[in-house]
């Protein structure tokens, strides 16, 4: 489910399932052993012979069943350009013909070795035989594949859902804590509240109008960067922001309205409750196949600390995150009687191009 592009056409997932994914391949070879274990038992096998006739029965089969796979792998985006129906019955056809012409491969080369390999029985009898069998094991498998990718497409259809949500409720609480700032401006400041309706204004524009669920770091740092310029002209020279991100490659995707709901709280937590105000160090750099993102900043004494204001800001974005990347990756709080840093852990995904 954190794998599937957000460029692929959901409704080409409800057609067929991906022929290409290991765990469809893997779930084919297991079915089609399966099969051969049941073809081999109903042939009655002498005693003894039972391993051998499950070995070239298993052989026939899962080699009927890769191939087909392999098949429909190479062929799926051409074969759901018809639609859901002829889809599904090209795709049985396709699977069915390739059956058939195995089946008669089989049967000629069982004439040529005839002390390796033996079949007992027609050459229409076993043509018949294979295509009857083909055409049942054929139909419910891919009934089975077709409701297996059906349930990963709705998980996917619901994560996506519930990702919107969280970000519809992060988005009025960003807002208002920006408006508040525009309102203290307006008597002692207007000049400087008219600056940050301009900035709110690029804000909405840039982010809180898009559909995406996850954007860029560029444009995730750039609305941070956005929303720190409105704090600077209520707070002036109290506020200080260094941002360390140069290692970052800017084309990364993250879950949008990450970066700046916590230099929200750092501000809104940390340094406005500072006498002297004090300087929030955002420091981004690679880890392994990932990414690692630092906001710390520094905090008042415990008596004057709001204990609870960061906590929705911090739940919103580790659901988000375990909803985008599962444990792939983590949202962590080192915590100490001076300072305060999250740390966001997350996969290297690279837009598309």
């Amino acid at each position: 489910m954190a794998a599937t592009s957000e460029t692929t056409n959901p409704q080409s997932q409800a057609y067929l399932p991906d022929f290409c994914a290991a765990g469809a391949v893997l779930i084919i070879v297991l079915v089609a052993t399966l099969v051969a274990i049941v073809l081999t038992l109903a042939a009655r096998p002498e005693a003894g012979a039972f391993l051998g006739d499950l070995g070239q029965m298993a052989m026939y089969v899962v080699w009927m069943a890769l191939l087909g796979t392999a098949l429909l792998c190479r062929l799926r985006s051409w074969i759901e350009r018809f639609g859901k129906t002829q889809a599904f019955v090209i795709a049985f056809l396709l699977l069915l013909l390739l059956c058939v012409a195995i089946a008669e491969g089989t049967w000629q080369l069982t004439r040529s070795f005839r002390d390796v390999a033996i079949i007992s029985d027609t050459h229409a009898g076993f043509l018949v035989r294979t295509i009857a069998i083909s055409s049942i094991v054929i139909a419910l498998a891919m009934r089975y594949l077709y409701i297996s990718s059906e349930w990963r497409r709705s998980i996917v259809l619901e994560a996506q859902a519930r990702i919107s949500a969280l970000q519809a409720l992060i988005r009025p609480h960003f807002l208002f804590n920006s408006l508040n700032t525009i309102a203290s401006l307006t008597r002692s400041d207007p000049a400087r509240a008219e600056e940050a309706v301009e900035d709110l204004a690029d804000l909405m524009r840039a982010n809180l109008g898009s559909p995406k669920n996850r954007v860029t770091l560029k444009e995730e740092l750039e609305v941070a960067a956005i929303y720190q310029r409105i704090e600077k002209l209520r707070l002036g020279d109290r506020l200080q922001v260094r941002w360390k991100v140069n290692d970052l490659p800017m084309r990364a995707l993250i879950p949008s309205l990450t970066i700046q709901p916590l230099l929200e709280n750092a501000i809104y937590h940390g340094i406005e409750l500072l006498a002297d105000g004090g300087e929030v160090v955002v420091t981004g750099s690679r880890i392994d196949d990932g990414l690692l993102i630092e906001i710390r900043n520094p905090v008042a004494a415990d008596a004057y600390r709001r204990k609870d204001g960061n906590q929705m800001a911090l739940s919103n974005i580790r659901q988000r995150f375990d909803l985008a990347y599962g444990n792939r990756a983590a949202v962590d709080v080192d915590e100490s009687a001076d300072h305060y840093c999250v740390r966001l852990r997350f996969p290297h995904d690279e837009q598309l191009a």
